[in-house]
Protein backbone atom coordinates (compact mmCIF):
# COMPACT_ATOMS: atom_id res chain seq x y z
CA UNK A 1 0.00 0.00 0.00
CA UNK A 2 1.58 3.43 -0.86
CA UNK A 3 2.29 6.13 1.61
CA UNK A 4 -0.40 9.03 1.32
CA UNK A 5 0.66 12.23 0.48
CA UNK A 6 1.83 14.91 2.78
CA UNK A 7 -1.11 17.00 4.33
CA UNK A 8 -0.89 20.61 2.56
CA UNK A 9 -0.49 22.21 6.33
CA UNK A 10 3.06 19.99 6.68
CA UNK A 11 3.95 20.82 3.37
CA UNK A 12 3.24 24.90 4.06
CA UNK A 13 5.29 24.23 7.39
CA UNK A 14 8.10 22.15 5.86
CA UNK A 15 8.25 25.19 3.30
CA UNK A 16 8.48 27.51 6.04
CA UNK A 17 11.63 25.56 7.74
CA UNK A 18 13.34 25.48 4.29
CA UNK A 19 13.30 29.30 4.06
CA UNK A 20 13.84 29.49 7.97
CA UNK A 21 11.29 31.43 8.88
CA UNK A 22 11.58 29.58 12.25
CA UNK A 23 14.86 31.18 12.92
CA UNK A 24 14.40 34.78 12.51
CA UNK A 25 17.87 35.65 14.09
CA UNK A 26 19.21 34.35 10.60
CA UNK A 27 16.72 36.94 8.48
CA UNK A 28 17.83 39.92 10.85
CA UNK A 29 21.17 39.33 10.53
CA UNK A 30 21.06 40.19 7.14
CA UNK A 31 18.87 42.94 7.66
CA UNK A 32 21.32 44.90 10.26
CA UNK A 33 23.87 45.57 7.95
CA UNK A 34 21.54 46.53 5.14
CA UNK A 35 19.70 48.86 7.50
CA UNK A 36 23.14 50.32 8.68
CA UNK A 37 23.78 51.00 5.25
CA UNK A 38 20.13 53.18 4.56
CA UNK A 39 20.16 54.77 7.81
CA UNK A 40 23.53 56.29 7.79
CA UNK A 41 23.47 56.94 4.02
CA UNK A 42 19.86 58.93 4.67
CA UNK A 43 21.67 60.64 7.98
CA UNK A 44 19.45 58.68 9.98
CA UNK A 45 15.69 59.41 8.20
CA UNK A 46 15.84 57.55 4.72
CA UNK A 47 13.06 57.22 2.40
CA UNK A 48 10.60 55.14 4.44
CA UNK A 49 9.46 53.25 1.06
CA UNK A 50 13.07 52.42 0.44
CA UNK A 51 13.58 50.90 4.00
CA UNK A 52 10.11 48.80 3.41
CA UNK A 53 12.20 47.43 -0.01
CA UNK A 54 15.41 46.97 1.67
CA UNK A 55 13.63 44.96 4.35
CA UNK A 56 11.84 42.80 2.10
CA UNK A 57 14.67 42.42 0.30
CA UNK A 58 16.80 41.26 2.48
CA UNK A 59 14.12 38.43 3.71
CA UNK A 60 13.61 37.40 0.06
CA UNK A 61 17.53 37.24 -0.65
CA UNK A 62 18.01 35.47 2.99
CA UNK A 63 15.31 33.23 1.76
CA UNK A 64 17.03 32.30 -1.80
CA UNK A 65 20.26 31.83 -0.04
CA UNK A 66 18.66 29.19 2.78
CA UNK A 67 17.12 26.76 -0.55
CA UNK A 68 20.40 27.55 -2.46
CA UNK A 69 22.41 26.42 0.44
CA UNK A 70 19.83 23.31 0.98
CA UNK A 71 20.05 22.07 -2.57
CA UNK A 72 23.25 22.02 -2.40
CA UNK A 73 23.91 19.97 1.23
CA UNK A 74 20.91 17.68 1.13
CA UNK A 75 23.21 15.25 0.71
CA UNK A 76 25.63 16.46 3.11
CA UNK A 77 23.25 17.53 6.03
CA UNK A 78 22.20 14.23 7.09
CA UNK A 79 26.14 13.83 8.19
CA UNK A 80 25.61 16.61 10.30
CA UNK A 81 23.55 16.22 13.84
CA UNK A 82 22.63 20.17 13.86
CA UNK A 83 21.62 20.06 9.51
CA UNK A 84 19.99 16.37 9.38
CA UNK A 85 16.60 17.21 9.78
CA UNK A 86 16.40 20.43 7.25
CA UNK A 87 13.25 19.51 4.49
CA UNK A 88 15.55 18.62 1.64
CA UNK A 89 17.77 16.39 3.48
CA UNK A 90 15.44 14.41 5.38
CA UNK A 91 13.38 14.05 1.98
CA UNK A 92 10.61 15.71 3.48
CA UNK A 93 10.34 18.18 0.50
CA UNK A 94 11.52 17.12 -3.13
CA UNK A 95 14.39 18.46 -4.70
CA UNK A 96 11.62 20.02 -7.07
CA UNK A 97 9.47 21.77 -4.39
CA UNK A 98 13.34 23.78 -3.33
CA UNK A 99 14.10 24.69 -6.77
CA UNK A 100 10.13 26.07 -6.85
CA UNK A 101 10.39 28.10 -3.65
CA UNK A 102 14.19 29.10 -4.67
CA UNK A 103 12.60 30.59 -8.34
CA UNK A 104 9.80 32.23 -6.11
CA UNK A 105 12.23 34.02 -3.87
CA UNK A 106 14.45 34.98 -6.60
CA UNK A 107 11.84 36.71 -8.48
CA UNK A 108 10.54 38.31 -5.27
CA UNK A 109 14.17 39.74 -4.85
CA UNK A 110 14.45 40.91 -8.51
CA UNK A 111 11.08 42.17 -8.48
CA UNK A 112 12.11 44.58 -5.58
CA UNK A 113 15.59 45.25 -6.99
CA UNK A 114 13.48 46.70 -9.93
CA UNK A 115 12.43 49.64 -7.75
CA UNK A 116 16.30 50.86 -7.23
CA UNK A 117 18.39 53.02 -9.04
CA UNK A 118 20.66 51.37 -11.67
CA UNK A 119 23.75 51.30 -9.12
CA UNK A 120 21.79 49.27 -6.65
CA UNK A 121 20.03 47.18 -9.31
CA UNK A 122 23.94 46.68 -10.59
CA UNK A 123 25.11 45.96 -7.29
CA UNK A 124 22.11 43.56 -6.77
CA UNK A 125 22.52 41.90 -9.82
CA UNK A 126 26.67 41.25 -9.13
CA UNK A 127 26.11 39.54 -5.71
CA UNK A 128 23.96 36.64 -7.10
CA UNK A 129 26.96 34.33 -8.32
CA UNK A 130 28.21 34.49 -4.88
CA UNK A 131 25.24 33.75 -3.35
CA UNK A 132 24.86 30.84 -5.25
CA UNK A 133 28.53 30.07 -4.72
CA UNK A 134 28.47 30.18 -1.37
CA UNK A 135 27.78 26.46 -0.69
CA UNK A 136 29.70 25.30 -3.00
CA UNK A 137 32.79 26.92 -1.39
CA UNK A 138 32.28 24.96 1.25
CA UNK A 139 33.33 21.64 -0.50
CA UNK A 140 36.74 23.52 -1.89
CA UNK A 141 37.79 26.40 -0.26
CA UNK A 142 39.18 26.74 3.46
CA UNK A 143 37.51 29.38 4.58
CA UNK A 144 33.96 29.97 3.33
CA UNK A 145 32.71 32.18 5.57
CA UNK A 146 35.00 34.71 3.82
CA UNK A 147 32.53 33.86 0.77
CA UNK A 148 29.49 34.50 3.08
CA UNK A 149 30.85 37.64 4.23
CA UNK A 150 31.26 39.30 1.16
CA UNK A 151 28.14 38.66 0.22
CA UNK A 152 26.73 40.01 3.52
CA UNK A 153 29.28 43.21 2.32
CA UNK A 154 26.92 43.83 -0.42
CA UNK A 155 24.15 44.07 2.10
CA UNK A 156 25.94 47.25 2.99
CA UNK A 157 26.96 48.93 -0.61
CA UNK A 158 23.17 48.11 -1.84
CA UNK A 159 21.70 49.72 0.70
CA UNK A 160 23.93 53.01 0.90
CA UNK A 161 23.76 53.54 -2.95
CA UNK A 162 19.90 53.04 -3.14
CA UNK A 163 19.54 55.66 -0.28
CA UNK A 164 22.12 58.03 -1.47
CA UNK A 165 21.43 57.71 -5.08
CA UNK A 166 24.17 58.23 -7.78
CA UNK A 167 24.95 62.55 -6.63
CA UNK A 168 28.40 62.55 -5.65
CA UNK A 169 29.35 62.67 -1.79
CA UNK A 170 32.17 64.35 0.35
CA UNK A 171 35.54 62.14 0.59
CA UNK A 172 34.43 61.41 4.37
CA UNK A 173 31.00 60.65 3.44
CA UNK A 174 32.51 57.74 1.31
CA UNK A 175 35.73 56.76 3.77
CA UNK A 176 32.74 56.24 6.14
CA UNK A 177 30.79 53.57 3.54
CA UNK A 178 34.47 52.33 3.52
CA UNK A 179 34.89 51.66 7.26
CA UNK A 180 30.91 50.12 7.37
CA UNK A 181 31.68 47.50 4.61
CA UNK A 182 34.65 46.84 6.25
CA UNK A 183 32.93 46.60 9.63
CA UNK A 184 30.27 44.20 7.98
CA UNK A 185 33.04 41.73 6.29
CA UNK A 186 34.74 41.37 9.78
CA UNK A 187 31.59 41.07 11.97
CA UNK A 188 30.27 38.52 9.63
CA UNK A 189 33.40 36.60 9.90
CA UNK A 190 33.21 36.64 13.23
CA UNK A 191 29.86 35.25 14.15
CA UNK A 192 29.62 32.82 11.68
CA UNK A 193 32.88 31.20 12.64
CA UNK A 194 31.41 30.94 16.10
CA UNK A 195 28.15 29.02 14.60
CA UNK A 196 30.60 27.05 12.54
CA UNK A 197 31.70 25.81 15.89
CA UNK A 198 28.42 24.18 16.82
CA UNK A 199 29.59 22.08 13.81
CA UNK A 200 33.24 21.70 14.03
CA UNK A 201 33.24 17.79 14.78
CA UNK A 202 30.69 16.57 12.08
CA UNK A 203 32.02 19.00 9.59
CA UNK A 204 35.10 17.44 9.78
CA UNK A 205 33.94 13.91 8.97
CA UNK A 206 31.80 14.91 6.14
CA UNK A 207 34.94 16.31 4.70
CA UNK A 208 32.99 20.19 5.02
CA UNK A 209 35.63 23.33 5.02
CA UNK A 210 34.87 26.28 7.57
CA UNK A 211 36.69 28.66 9.33
CA UNK A 212 36.30 26.70 12.57
CA UNK A 213 37.87 23.88 11.10
CA UNK A 214 40.41 25.76 9.45
CA UNK A 215 42.04 27.84 12.24
CA UNK A 216 41.41 25.03 14.98
CA UNK A 217 42.55 25.51 18.32
CA UNK A 218 43.24 29.15 17.43
CA UNK A 219 39.63 29.59 16.71
CA UNK A 220 38.88 31.91 19.69
CA UNK A 221 41.53 34.30 18.80
CA UNK A 222 40.40 34.46 15.41
CA UNK A 223 37.10 35.15 16.26
CA UNK A 224 38.48 37.57 18.94
CA UNK A 225 40.45 39.01 15.89
CA UNK A 226 37.15 39.52 14.00
CA UNK A 227 35.58 41.33 16.40
CA UNK A 228 37.94 43.51 17.23
CA UNK A 229 38.68 44.35 13.69
CA UNK A 230 35.11 44.93 13.21
CA UNK A 231 35.10 47.30 16.40
CA UNK A 232 38.17 49.45 15.80
CA UNK A 233 35.96 49.88 11.63
CA UNK A 234 33.34 51.05 13.70
CA UNK A 235 34.80 53.21 15.28
CA UNK A 236 35.84 55.03 11.94
CA UNK A 237 32.64 55.19 10.43
CA UNK A 238 31.51 57.18 13.61
CA UNK A 239 34.87 59.26 13.64
CA UNK A 240 34.52 60.22 9.17
CA UNK A 241 31.16 60.86 9.63
CA UNK A 242 31.15 62.68 12.59
CA UNK A 243 28.68 61.07 14.17
CA UNK A 244 26.83 62.24 18.07
CA UNK A 245 28.44 60.74 21.46
CA UNK A 246 24.76 58.21 21.12
CA UNK A 247 26.43 56.39 18.63
CA UNK A 248 29.75 56.15 20.43
CA UNK A 249 27.82 55.01 23.22
CA UNK A 250 26.24 52.13 21.39
CA UNK A 251 29.55 51.45 20.08
CA UNK A 252 31.31 50.90 23.81
CA UNK A 253 28.12 48.72 24.61
CA UNK A 254 28.91 46.63 21.15
CA UNK A 255 32.19 46.38 21.77
CA UNK A 256 31.76 45.30 25.23
CA UNK A 257 29.40 42.58 24.31
CA UNK A 258 32.25 41.04 21.84
CA UNK A 259 34.97 41.04 24.03
CA UNK A 260 33.06 39.43 27.04
CA UNK A 261 32.07 36.83 24.00
CA UNK A 262 35.35 36.22 23.27
CA UNK A 263 36.36 35.65 27.00
CA UNK A 264 34.06 32.91 26.66
CA UNK A 265 35.01 31.35 23.85
CA UNK A 266 38.76 30.72 25.21
CA UNK A 267 37.10 28.89 28.15
CA UNK A 268 38.30 25.21 28.98
CA UNK A 269 34.89 23.20 28.07
CA UNK A 270 32.80 25.37 26.28
CA UNK A 271 28.90 24.57 26.66
CA UNK A 272 27.63 23.68 23.29
CA UNK A 273 24.93 26.18 23.85
CA UNK A 274 27.39 28.94 23.93
CA UNK A 275 27.72 29.21 20.05
CA UNK A 276 24.16 29.51 18.72
CA UNK A 277 24.16 32.03 21.97
CA UNK A 278 26.71 33.93 20.74
CA UNK A 279 24.84 34.33 17.33
CA UNK A 280 21.84 35.77 18.98
CA UNK A 281 24.01 38.47 20.93
CA UNK A 282 25.15 39.86 17.91
CA UNK A 283 21.78 39.97 16.59
CA UNK A 284 21.27 42.25 19.71
CA UNK A 285 24.35 44.17 19.09
CA UNK A 286 23.34 45.27 15.65
CA UNK A 287 20.26 46.52 16.73
CA UNK A 288 22.13 48.59 19.28
CA UNK A 289 24.68 49.46 16.63
CA UNK A 290 21.34 50.76 14.54
CA UNK A 291 19.74 52.53 17.19
CA UNK A 292 23.37 54.40 18.12
CA UNK A 293 23.51 54.89 14.16
CA UNK A 294 19.74 56.64 13.82
CA UNK A 295 20.62 58.57 16.76
CA UNK A 296 24.20 59.80 16.16
CA UNK A 297 22.94 60.80 12.98
CA UNK A 298 19.86 62.69 13.79
CA UNK A 299 22.03 64.67 16.89
CA UNK A 300 25.12 65.38 14.41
Amino acid sequence: MSASPPAPWATGAAILRLLRWHKPAGRLILMIPALWGAFLAGRGIPPWPLVGIIILGTLATSGAGCVINDLWDRNLDPLVERTRNRPLASRELTVGVGILMLLVSLVCAAGLALFLNPVSFALCVAAVPVILLYPGAKRVFPVPQLVLALAWGFAVLISWTAVSGQEPDTPLWEMGLAWLWLATVLWTLGFDTVYALSDREDDERAGIHSSARFFGRLTPTAVGLFFLGTSIALLGVGMSMGLHGVYFASWVIATSMWGRQTWQLHQVDAPPTLYPAIFGQNVVQGFILLAGMIGGSLLA
